[in-house]
């Protein structure tokens, strides 16, 4: 992790490089000082999205302690029909749109202090 820091101090942007999966593990492994093997990590991030697809799926709620709380919000249909463009005034013709599903992280407040 100092390493990710010291190159965004480098690049001056402020924005360091997006973490990735195995860079993830990594890390993992080594802020447990290696008692945990890479694959043993990977087998528990796995585990998590398995188990927190589950939950979503029948629970709409998957609750990560101390990092966040996932949540299924869904949102409704539209039904066909003419709609007015607010800038030009014209009429126009929409298609329907059927109600859709997606998912929503709520980061406890731990993390957004972090960030602030």
């Amino acid at each position: 992790m100092a390493k990710a820091k010291a190159a965004a101090k480098k690049s001056g942007k402020g924005s360091a490089k997006k973490l990735t999966k195995s860079a993830l593990i990594t890390a993992i492994a080594e802020h447990l000082n290696n008692e945990v093997s890479k694959t043993q990590v990977k087998g528990v991030l796995e585990a998590l999205v398995d188990i927190g697809g589950k939950e979503l799926r029948k629970a709409e709620v998957f609750v990560l302690p101390g990092f966040a709380k996932f949540v299924v919000a869904k949102k409704a249909g539209r039904p066909a029909g003419p709609r007015k463009n607010p800038f030009t005034g014209e009429t126009t013709m929409h298609e329907a749109k059927p109600p859709s599903k997606t998912v929503r992280a709520r980061p406890i407040k731990a993390l957004k202090d972090v960030v602030a």
